[in-house]
């Protein structure tokens, strides 16, 4: 076993200063997760970084420590729908040599204490179904000591966890069915993921033994599959194969649109195209098809107000012959209802009380699932559509001049901080320009649906270069500071005390064209960008502008330009920071001239296939994908 720190106080990135720490304080990470689909995740990925800060810790103990914390969190997300407190803290144990102790707070418990009788542990018995799902249950099985403290804004749940022996296994990772500790059940547990999906009895078959061992691995692994989907069809597909043939003979899920669920009883749809089927499945696949056609005749009607424990569903007979049982469970996150989940199970008899319970666990899961699919669709089609709207819709041709463009922006299909033009400014001249905006996101995309207009509204009225910088720079100054302040509030939230508006920086590289027989004239300036490079017919290499300041910085600056001639065979290279900036380990790019050498290499090759084999080297230059975006423009006399 590794060394653990006995000083140590882990705090994650952007999340808080630790609090002094004190001789031999017990390792300590803490975390404050917003009330949301994500949560329960990130929570995961916080406790799983500390332990391996944190040295080597036996590996059950963190896995049930894991699981703890991902129903707990599950639970606060679900039931309060505030931020969650995290704190996980390492201590000694002289029997075990170490334990471990997880705090979870939210700030506005929805129920008060339960009243237990005398005696009794104070959570629900093996066949109880409560509102509030299994949590606790968990957290008695797998904790040495736990308990609930209620206060005025807040409530807290902690356990402590001492390191479990390992269970018995054969060779083959199922259970040793003759231990007697374990009885001689046929039991295997769900451990891995796989094994869920496998074809197996009834767990009411198999006593509550199964729920101790099997569901508590059935559920970690679930939340962790559905946890990285962003695609909610993928979530209802997932869910069916979680549930079918292990929990249920079949299975139904429907998913309502936002607008008509958003605090929604059936009759919103009445007018409207209703909840839509996104998913069936059978133990037979045979059965598949009739069944959807069974089901899409009778879809469930959920009560009012939304609640996400098992209703009465009518057997769908026509399909699957009369005798079954069938339970709807309404998929609710953030007290937003998204859909339904069905199950149903042929011959006679309920459903057992486990079963009924762990697809209500899971069916919160898989609406947090569908909830955190739906959020990332809507940031893809708003960051689409900032993307379109930032950048030409198609680029100007210019007469004896060649063209060739690349644009990477490091997060695919997201907004760019780097953005680039090129357009006719009439009476025979044609401006470009490529740039990169401080920052990322909505604020750098604010910055740029300013600076792209005015590029080309003062190119247009005749403004020569240095004179389009220096209007440029003083509306920087102003609005675009005012307008990208407001973006980052409205997504990121308001800023806290002594946190003002803060300068954004613009590094763009602009010029004008203007061909004459025989080339190309070409005024142009680089305020704090890369400079430009000219390769010549010959295989030369030259800087073609001088370095200025950054636009958006210095109030009272006058820029310059300079002047060159692109002469048949010239290739001028523009490029943004992502290019010469990136990295392989401590090396850039542009090292030693890199960028410079890179042109070289291509002489003789034409605009197209200049951009492409830069393009080219600068991704194999590390062997991590980039990690800015990066914009090339070449312009080649012909």
């Amino acid at each position: 076993m590794g060394a653990i720190p006995t000083q140590r106080e882990t705090v994650f990135p952007g999340i808080g200063a630790p609090s002094p720490a004190t001789p031999h304080a017990p390792p300590v990470a803490r975390a404050t997760l917003a009330g949301g689909p994500h949560a329960p995740g990130a929570a995961r990925a916080l406790v799983r970084a500390a332990f391996t800060e944190w040295g080597d810790l036996p590996e059950r103990l963190v896995e049930d420590v894991t699981l703890v914390v991902s129903e707990l969190v599950t639970n606060a997300v679900v039931h309060a729908g505030t931020d969650v407190d995290l704190l996980c803290r390492l201590e000694n144990d002289p029997g075990h040599g170490h334990a471990v102790v997880v705090e979870v707070d939210d700030h506005h418990p929805s129920r008060a204490p339960r009243d237990h009788p005398p005696g009794t542990p104070p959570y629900e018995t093996p066949h109880e179904t409560p509102e509030y799902g299994r949590g606790l249950r968990l957290v008695a099985a797998l904790a040495d000591a736990w308990g609930v403290t209620y206060r005025r804004a807040a409530k807290t749940v902690w356990a402590r966890l001492l390191p479990r022996a390992p269970e018995p296994y054969d060779a083959d990772g199922t259970y040793d069915t003759t231990d007697e500790t374990y009885g001689a059940s046929p039991v295997a547990p769900l451990d891995p993921l796989l094994e869920a999906l496998a074809p197996e009895p009834q767990p009411s078959c198999r006593g509550g033994d199964w729920l101790n061992r099997g569901a508590l691995s059935f559920l970690a692994e679930a939340s962790d599959l559905l946890a990285g989907q962003l695609d909610e069809d993928l979530v209802a597909a997932l869910t069916s194969q979680l549930l079918v043939p292990r929990l249920a003979d079949w299975c139904g899920v429907w998913l309502e649109d936002e607008v008509s669920g958003h605090g929604g009883g059936w009759g919103e749809w009445a007018g409207g195209p209703g909840p839509r089927l996104a998913r069936v499945w059978h133990g037979d696949e045979g059965r598949i098809e009739e069944l959807r056609r069974a089901l899409e005749k009778e879809p469930p009607r959920p009560a009012e107000p939304p609640r996400s424990g098992p209703e009465p569903f009518p057997w769908p007979g026509a399909a699957l012959g009369p005798c079954g049982a069938a339970l709807a469970y309404r998929l609710i996150a953030g007290g937003r209802p998204l859909g339904t989940l069905v199950i149903g199970r042929s011959g006679p008899g309920a459903f057992a009380d486990e079963v009924t319970g762990l697809v209500e666990d899971l069916g919160r899961r898989v609406a947090l699932a569908i909830g955190a699919a739906r959020q990332y669709a809507r940031q893809a089609t708003i960051s689409a559509v900032l993307q379109r709207g930032l950048l030409p819709g198609a680029v100007a041709e210019i007469p004896g001049v060649r063209s060739a463009l690349v644009h990477e922006p490091r997060e695919r299909g997201g907004p760019s901080g780097d953005f680039y033009d090129l357009f006719p400014a009439g009476d025979g001249r044609w401006c470009f320009a490529i740039g990169d905006v401080q920052g990322k996101g909505p604020e750098a995309a604010v910055v740029i649906g300013l600076a792209r207009p005015w590029l080309r509204l003062l190119a247009r009225e005749g403004y020569g270069v240095p004179d389009v910088l220096d209007r440029l720079n003083q509306l920087l100054l102003d609005d675009a500071t005012e307008a990208a302040d407001a973006a980052a509030r409205a997504f990121v939230g308001p800023t806290g005390p002594g946190e003002g508006p803060q300068t954004r920086f613009l590094s763009l590289l602009y010029g004008e064209l203007a061909p004459f027989e025989g080339g190309v004239r070409c005024t142009l300036a680089s305020a704090g960008h890369p400079l430009p490079l000219l390769l010549g017919p010959d295989g030369s290499v030259a800087t073609a502008a001088r370095p200025q300041t950054l636009l958006g910085v210095i109030e009272d600056v006058t820029y310059t330009s300079d002047v060159l001639e692109l002469r048949h065979g010239d290739s001028l290279l523009c490029v943004t920071d992502g290019v010469t900036e990136r990295r392989s380990g401590i090396r850039q790019f542009d090292d030693g001239d890199g960028l410079a050498v890179a042109l070289a290499g291509c002489m003789g090759l034409d605009a197209e296939l200049i951009a492409e084999r830069i393009h080219r080297l600068v991704h194999e230059f590390g062997e991590r994908p980039p990690e800015d975006d990066l914009a090339l423009l070449v312009l080649q006399a012909e």
